[in-house]
């Protein structure tokens, strides 16, 4: 018997549940648990039409609302008893979040404690949350010295160093990103925010006997990402711009490095946290463990579709990082889990399901 079946008979509560994430591991929740209840605002960035995504399950149930209104939270609680939370609720775009940065706050901070709070009140306290969290909670990283070595993290990229084309530092070569090794340091309001849930996350749950479980998710693209949020990432965006005949544009040098992670291997990462029978200990990071260049990425979509070969040009865009990549050495051993798709088969079915959908504009 797997460990999904050991929990069959419980309840599994997700915040956001709607959205990309939420609906690609909403098919194996409805196997895993005899309940599943999704709360979600349906924000109209992510659905423009207010109505309940096709994608998610038929089984599992659907409450709109916002997580941060108590009264609408104590109403849910009032009839769910959650065995677990997968908390997937939040604002993602670096960017935007340094012009939105109440929002993100609100979202991704508040919310959090909204959600806490409101589990107290209820009492009806979760064995275990699953929180996904982001790579954005690392910046720029850990780099090693050339000459001596020595790890050290070199903060955030400037204005005046950007400017200058100063893309790399100088002198050092960047690490992965692995928890038990390097140390958070976002440079972004989206980051601070995502090490904010954490940190708020761990402290409540250990003080209330809950698992914490979190996991860090590299870029997660494919199947059913947004095709109207500019902020959900590059992957959806490049395909779109390949698929109307233009040139992919490539910022910086285009040899920012990225891990790009298809949703299946995320999805089956989020359930395999959710059902395992005994919670890892540490926060997991999770990603394809491969990097590719944002070049690579764009060369082979761009090939896909028969378009121009991608160009460089220099731009940059504030928050970004130069590069990101996982170290999933822990995942593997602490959920029996890896991915299974490379970028080629990720890129394939990512532009596949974007050519079957109806009206896409081109970017």
């Amino acid at each position: 018997m797997n460990s999904a079946q050991n929990h069959a008979a419980q309840t599994v509560l997700v915040t956001g549940g709607a959205g990309f994430i939420g609906c690609a591991i909403s098919d194996s929740l409805v196997t895993a648990f005899e309940r599943v209840v999704v709360v979600d605002s349906l924000h109209p960035q992510i659905h423009p039409s207010a109505q309940r995504p096709a994608e998610l399950a038929a089984g599992a149930d659907l409450l709109v609302g916002d997580i941060t209104d108590a009264n609408f939270m104590d109403s849910v609680l009032s009839d769910v008893s959650p065995d677990v939370v997968i908390h997937l609720a939040a604002e993602t775009g670096t960017g935007q979040s340094l012009e939105e940065s109440t929002r993100h706050a609100m979202t991704n901070v508040v919310g959090t404690t909204a959600l806490l709070d409101a589990l107290n009140r209820s009492g009806k306290l979760p064995r275990r949350i699953v929180l996904t969290s982001s790579r954005a909670v690392y910046g720029e990283g850990a780099w090693r010295r050339n000459e001596t070595g020595e790890l050290f993290y070199p903060g955030q990229r400037t204005s005046e160093t950007l400017e200058q084309a100063q893309w790399d530092f100088p002198g050092a070569t960047p690490t992965a990103m692995d928890a038990s090794e390097v140390f958070p340091a976002p440079v972004s309001v989206y980051g601070a925010t995502k090490l904010a849930q954490e940190n708020i996350l761990q402290a409540w749950a250990k003080s209330y006997g809950v698992e914490p479980v979190i996991l860090r998710l590299q870029n997660v693209y494919g199947p059913g990402q947004s095709l109207i949020n500019p902020y959900t990432g590059i992957m959806s965006l490049f395909c779109r711009m390949a698929k109307s005949g233009k040139s992919i544009p490539l910022y910086e040098d285009g040899d920012v490095r990225r891990d790009f992670i298809l949703i299946d291997d995320v999805a089956s990462a989020v359930v395999a946290a959710a059902t395992a029978a005994a919670a890892p200990q540490r926060i997991l990071d999770i990603g394809s463990g491969e990097f590719q260049t944002i070049g690579t990425a764009a060369a082979l979509i761009a090939a896909h579709y028969g378009a121009p070969e991608p160009h460089v040009t220099g731009q940059y865009r504030q928050g970004d990082v130069r590069h990101a990549w996982a170290s999933v050495e822990a995942a593997a051993s602490d959920l029996s889990w890896k991915a299974r798709f490379n970028l080629v088969q990720g890129i394939d079915r990512l532009a596949n399901w974007i050519d079957e959908q109806p009206n896409v504009q081109p970017a």
